[in-house]
């Protein structure tokens, strides 16, 4: 109903309603990009995020321009198209650098934050130079804005740097540091969704690290912060799918009981 609204709008106004109009369309097809791909639902996800993206370049907002590029971002990432997703990155910073100048705090956390998505993209791509480009980048941005904050839903700020430090640690294989520095990552200032993510970056680096019960106990923590999140996300599914699978003999009652919650058994 919001979307089929969303598009009316962008189709009905002209002038400066007609962009106002389609940077709201955008947003719009962000949310359900999000909400798709942590439902699993990468390809409708992509398109979401794709029609998004051309709807902010109708609106000539270059903060909500930059938004949509860090959704394009997450799909081409979570379809494991990683060098592809790296160069985006790449352009898009091209693209927007010119607004770095007079940044408000709305343009420096959807550019910081596009380069923490990027960092991953890297990380995946076992490209450790980039990877760290983009959090040293990542890192300024967040020094300007100066404090944690939530501008553009974003979350961003030195917390979500330290976070994806954390996982992008994990994603290059370095799990010994992930699992020591996820812990010590302060999270309670930032949203719930973005908590709750860190918690199963780290339960995998523990996991990995063959430190499966305090894993657990991460998972249990963020499953009380966040249940629906936890009980739906791929990433909560594959990690206790994965303790499932490599128990011998039977799994602990702990284990199966969550395993039961989350429907992977």
């Amino acid at each position: 109903m919001v979307l089929s609204d969303a598009l009316l709008a962008a189709r009905a106004y002209g002038g400066e309603e007609r962009e106002e109009a389609n940077a709201l369309l955008a947003l719009t097809y962000q949310g359900a990009a999000m909400v798709l791909g942590k439902l699993g639902e990468s390809e409708l996800a992509w398109m979401a995020a794709d029609r998004g993206l051309a709807a902010a370049q109708q609106s000539g907002n270059h903060v909500v321009i930059g938004s949509l590029f860090r959704s394009v971002t997450h799909c081409l990432l979570s379809t494991g198209r990683f060098e592809t997703a790296v160069q985006l990155v790449s352009d898009a910073a091209g693209f927007l650098e010119p607004g770095r100048g007079e940044a408000t705090p709305a343009f420096l956390s959807v550019y910081g934050t596009l380069f923490l998505t990027g960092s991953m993209a890297a990380a995946r791509a076992e490209d450790r130079a980039t990877t760290q480009a983009f959090l040293r980048e990542a890192d300024a941005m967040a020094a300007r804005l100066g404090a944690d904050g939530n501008h553009m839903w974003t979350a961003f700020g030195p917390t979500n740097v330290a976070i994806h430090k954390v996982a992008t640690a994990g994603e290059l294989g370095d799990f010994q540091v992930a699992a020591e520095l996820g812990p010590q990552v302060d999270t309670s200032g930032l949203p719930v969704e973005r908590r709750v993510r860190h918690n199963l970056e780290v339960a995998r680096a523990l996991t990995a690290w063959n430190r499966t019960d305090d894993a657990l106990s991460v998972v249990l923590d963020a499953e009380e912060m966040a249940p629906e999140q936890v009980r739906h996300h791929y990433m909560s599914r594959e990690i206790v799918l994965g303790w499932v699978r490599g128990t011998r003999g039977r799994p602990t009652r702990s284990v199966a009981d969550l395993a039961e919650r989350l429907r992977v058994i």
